[in-house]
């Protein structure tokens, strides 16, 4: 397997108060978020014409989502081959959390690094992805 991890897919933080959060991330750093946060557009460097997104969230402090990890940010990784990818990585013996997940805009796998913070890959389907999140985008 050659590649792995493509790009940034998402940074995901947690906070006591998400909306005062993202407001102040909006008043200040100008990025704009709806319920499920916001989205950075770009373009890919080998195919320009195609478009990619990079997804901003804030979680409430209680989030589920990011157990087991006991961290305050988790980042998802964009992948080009999760099943491989995620066959490849319980091999080398890396603690896979859970099952993954198939959506319309991609498939969703997650693993634990050795510092204890959970990380999200994504196999993107970016065409789908813009479908979705048009409305969050931070750069429009």
């Amino acid at each position: 397997m050659e590649k792995r991890v493509t790009g940034i897919g998402g940074v995901f933080l947690k906070a006591k108060d998400p909306d005062a959060t993202k407001k102040w991330y909006s008043d200040h750093l100008g990025i704009k978020s709806g319920q499920w946060g916001g989205t950075f557009e770009w373009r890919h460097a080998e195919t320009p014409s195609k478009k990619g997104f990079t997804a901003w969230s804030i979680f409430d402090e209680t989030t589920e989502y990011t157990n087991p990890s006991q961290k305050d940010v988790m980042i998802n990784y964009r992948v080009e081959n999760l099943e491989e990818l995620l066959t490849v990585l319980k091999k080398e013996g890396i603690e896979i959390i859970g099952e993954m997940e198939v959506f319309e805009y991609g498939k969703f796998g997650w693993i634990m690094d050795p510092n204890g913070y959970k990380i999200e890959l994504w196999e993107p389907i970016d065409d789908e992805y813009d479908k979705i999140s048009g409305d969050v985008n931070p750069c429009s």
